[in-house]
């Protein structure tokens, strides 16, 4: 058997090819991610006289271009953790890093576990597109904290202490009373200037925009802060451009990750096993979606525990000789956006308190034997996995 390994950079990669005893068949070389040096890889592949095995690691989405190509000429291609492969490479005693030694050492790891590699095969398009648009969502939601982080240091200067009357709430950001009051007014300094009952009289009309049940309420509470703080930028209108363009950017951002949302509502809703997860307490049309596109096809997984561990919520066990260790960490080697929208189904069954839940009642039970609180909660993750699992397997049976 030839062994491939390819060490994927970005535009380029570095290939080495090893005969069945380790000896270098050919020496490593660049392949840019052209279709002229793809096609002559393809045909050197083409070449080869002896059955060959391709590895190469997960890079992001450096490697789609290669994966694409090579799956297309109908050749089997594998992946492999970079993880394994740093750890794979940490028993040498002088280390090197190169891409040249990388792709040899890619190499030598796919002749010797050449028995326990399986060929990378796309999942069904619909979970692909799933986690597309989950990573997307992901990053827009990352640009609102970050937005309302920013929002929040500015009005540290305009309006000290607005935020603890009227909460900075960026779903639905055309209806949030406090995005309404830094468009209107800009600073505390504006609204002295407008006086008592002018400020009451337009604060009144511009609640009428918001759902917020108890902005209305808050409007003399509001004056008052203003008349008592103290502004260092609020005549400014530098900041209060500033101020306006954030509130826009926020409210524009929200709205594009609530349109992915969306669209992974209508791609989950085709999917068979979506009903089964919609349906456990504590996963909204928020989540469910989420928990989908990362878990992905479930037939891919041979049982519960491998779930578990792929979201990274095993506890690997530890024993050396008469030790045994009983107080033992979940790994965290998985995906960590699997394990966050699974633990925020954990914090809804805690507010909901469904008494009929078993992931529920099993989280009281693990908080009674005096386990910590976020202990408990992924104790719970555990359990909600694996109902979830045999639920949805039962569809494929």
């Amino acid at each position: 058997m030839i062994a491939v390994g390819i060490d994927v950079s970005k535009a380029k990669s570095t290939v080495a090819v090893l005969n069945s005893d380790g000896s270098i068949r050919a020496k490593p070389f660049i392949m840019h991610h052209t279709l002229s040096d793809m096609d002559a890889m393809v045909n050197y592949l083409n070449s080869l006289d002896d059955t060959f095995i391709i590895l190469l690691e997960y890079t992001g989405h450096y490697h789609y271009p290669v994966l694409k190509k090579l799956q297309e000429e109908g050749f089997p291609v594998c992946l492999v953790n970079p993880y394994q492969m740093k750890k794979y490479g940490d028993v040498e005693i002088h280390k090197a890093k190169t891409d040249k030694k990388d792709a040899l050492r890619i190499a030598k790891y796919a002749l010797e576990k050449s028995y326990m590699l399986t060929p990378y095969t796309s999942l069904e398009q619909k979970y692909e597109d799933l986690k597309f648009l989950s990573r997307q969502y992901n990053q827009r939601i990352s640009t609102v904290t970050y937005t309302k982080t920013q929002l929040t240091n500015l009005l540290d200067e305009t309006m000290p202490g607005i935020t603890s009357l009227l909460k900075l709430k960026s779903r639905k950001p055309d209806e949030c009373a406090l995005l309404l009051f830094i468009k209107k007014y800009g600073s505390f300094d504006r609204v002295k200037a407008m006086g008592k009952s002018r400020f009451l009289s337009s604060y009144a009309t511009l609640m009428k925009k918001s759902h917020d049940r108890y902005a209305p309420q808050k409007s003399l509470s509001i004056y008052e802060l203003a008349c008592d703080s103290i502004t260092t930028r609020g005549d400014n209108d530098y900041i209060i451009a500033a101020q306006n363009q954030l509130v826009d950017l926020l409210a524009a951002v929200q709205n594009a990750a609530d349109e992915e949302i969306a669209q992974m509502q209508n791609i989950a809703g085709t999917i068979p096993e979506y009903r089964i997860l919609r349906a456990m307490n504590g996963v909204g049309d928020r989540l469910g979606p989420i928990i989908l596109a990362e878990i992905g096809d479930i037939r891919r997984f041979h049982s519960a525990k491998a779930l578990n561990s792929y979201a990274g919520n095993d506890a690997p066990p530890y024993q050396s000789g008469q030790f045994e260790s009983r107080n033992r960490h979940i790994s965290k080697r998985g995906s960590s956006a699997l394990r966050k929208a699974c633990f925020e189904v954990m914090q809804a069954l805690k507010l909901t308190k469904p008494q009929d839940d078993p992931v529920y009642l099993f989280i009281l039970k693990k908080e009674q034997e005096g386990k910590p609180y976020n202990v408990a909660k992924m104790a719970g993750v555990n359990k909600f996995l694996r109902i979830y699992y045999a639920r949805a397997m039962e569809l494929y049976k």
